[in-house]
């Protein structure tokens, strides 16, 4: 996977532009996300729930919270401790406000943290959430190994990320839209001139569907599977530890 960064002209890692420009567009963040999504990645992210609520675990772990939707749509799984981590202090306050609003803080802890050094003992979750998240890790494999480590034998992991549609017409519409509407569209209310251009820019660099069920499989998951949604605008991978 080639290395994109936020802000290219930049010193810096990846993980460090990638922590600033959440910080930078948090405050905005909600608002986009679903208006340029058109609301359907709400939709998405009920998918990713009830397929983890199939194994009724007690304990999930969300990578990448950043405002914490997925982990507060995860909390209708009844019995269940959630904790969301990001490398973003500026996401997590706002996914902080919109936790303690639903009156959801007993359930759903929030911490800053690496994905790539998760601050938890081996075998630790019955199951891993990651929505939009992996395509930011700097180390791609080193962020799954760490994945594979912290859930525990027989736990699933559900990972939501874009990936890119291949059937005519959608294809090119779909490709208009990402290159030059969202991006636009972006800019002008986040007012951050590089976070929607980073954006289609790390999803052409991701290795969606078969590259990444080989990636996992690679690292010891199994019964690894890919869903599209929305005509493969997205896809949701499951895999078993």
């Amino acid at each position: 996977m080639a290395e994109v960064k936020p802000y290219a002209a930049e010193e810096g890692s990846k993980k460090e532009q990638v922590a600033k420009m959440f910080d930078n567009i948090s405050a905005r963040y909600d608002f986009l996300n679903h208006l340029l999504s058109l609301g359907i990645d709400k939709g998405w992210r009920k998918k990713v729930v009830r397929l983890i609520a199939k194994d009724n675990p007690s304990t999930i772990l969300d990578i990448a919270t950043g405002t914490a939707d997925l982990a507060i749509a995860l909390s209708k799984i009844p019995n269940t401790q959630i904790t969301g981590v990001d490398i973003s202090a500026g996401m997590l306050k706002v996914g902080g406000e919109k936790i303690d609003k639903k009156g959801l803080s007993e359930r759903i802890a929030l911490q800053l943290g690496d994905s790539e050094n998760l601050p938890f003992e081996d075998n630790s979750f019955d199951a891993i959430t990651v929505a939009f998240g992996v395509r930011n890790f700097e180390n791609l494999e080193a962020g799954l190994k760490e994945i594979y480590r912290v859930v525990k034998p027989g736990g699933r992991i559900a990972v939501l990320e874009f990936s890119q549609p291949t059937g005519f017409p959608f294809k090119q519409v779909y490709r208009f839209y990402f290159k030059y509407i969202l991006p636009t569209i972006g800019r002008l209310v986040s007012k951050d001139q590089s976070a929607y251009t980073y954006l289609p820019e790390s999803v052409d660099a991701f290795p969606y569907g078969t590259r990444f069920i080989n990636l996992l499989n690679k690292l010891g998951f199994v019964d690894s599977n890919a869903r599209e949604v929305t005509f493969g605008v997205a896809t949701i991978y499951s895999a078993t530890k």
